[in-house]
């Protein structure tokens, strides 16, 4: 996984890009008709019923858009909010807080709607032992705060890009001519170029899965499209050896089948692609 000081710098660079696609050469809508000089403060109210998410996102971006301004937290992220909460005050220059205001809000609406699915799901497998895992399915250039969001609903980030961990798919496995060759290329790869990554390998049946196990060297196997049978199947084949993941269609319908067929864990595209914006304002007061 990334550290700490890679993720930072992600929504750094979220912030500041995101500031000049909206902001550009100037807020010409404020500019034009509030003084410089004008003071004024807004609060962060909900509209729906969720997990609230971005509230720290929302500090960094009032900060770097302007330092003086002043944030009251009322609500913290991951608690759980309804129609008519407020949930911060900010207050300070008017044209900064308006200069902010979209950023804010796409951010926190989209964060707000991923944590509330996360959290869905996680109450779902309450008791299994299973944990929900997110995937790469992802809004171009801000997966860092999908992937929060997922966090602050109490799921777990896979891995956050290419990079931090090895994942060998069908597409992978066709390619390099096979499950085995897949494998033994990835940790001759990884013993010549000295990297400590992690390898997840998918697998199609029972028989890919036999496979998987006879060459080893898997940190886990991700049991992909498999039914309730075949998943407590490999389960069972797999044992100890090492974690499992499900993953392949599976719904809020059929999550706990799935989880109580004894996997570790379960990912989903869905937590962060099928979402529907948290209803979320900023209003002057």
């Amino acid at each position: 996984m990334i550290s700490k000081e890679q993720f930072n710098t992600e929504i750094e660079l979220i912030v500041a890009n995101a500031i000049r696609e909206d902001v550009g050469d100037g807020d010409h809508s404020s500019l034009a008709c509030i003084p410089a000089s004008a003071k004024g403060k807004a609060k962060l109210l909900v509209k729906d019923n969720g997990i609230i998410a971005g509230v720290e996102f929302a500090k960094k971006v009032f900060q770097y858009v302007d330092k003086d301004l002043k944030i009251e937290t009322l609500i913290n992220d991951g608690s759980q909010v309804k129609y008519g909460d407020i949930v911060f005050y900010v207050e300070g220059s008017s044209q900064s807080i308006l200069k902010s205001e979209r950023l804010v809000l796409n951010a926190m609406q989209r964060m707000s709607a991923i944590a509330t699915k996360t959290r869905k799901f996680v109450d779902l497998l309450e008791g299994t032992g299973t944990k929900i895992l997110d995937t790469r399915k992802t809004t171009p250039g801000i997966r860092a705060l999908e992937k929060w969001a997922v966090k602050i609903g109490g799921g777990e980030n896979h891995r956050f890009a290419l990079y931090d961990m090895i994942m060998l798919k069908d597409n992978h496995i066709d390619f390099a001519g096979g499950i085995t060759n897949a494998i033994n290329k990835t940790l001759a790869y990884l013993k010549e170029t000295n990297r400590d990554l992690k390898i997840i390998v998918e697998a199609r049946n029972l028989e890919e899965i036999k496979e998987i196990l006879q060459v080893g060297g898997v940190y886990r196997i991700l049991i992909d499209n498999f039914n309730f049978e075949d998943t407590r199947k490999a389960v069972a084949l797999i044992g100890d050896t090492c974690l499992t993941e499900s993953s392949g269609g599976i719904n809020e319908k059929t999550i706990r089948n799935y989880a109580e067929c004894g996997v570790d864990y379960i990912s989903s595209g869905a937590l962060t692609h099928s979402i529907y914006n948290m209803d979320l304002s900023l209003k002057a007061v």
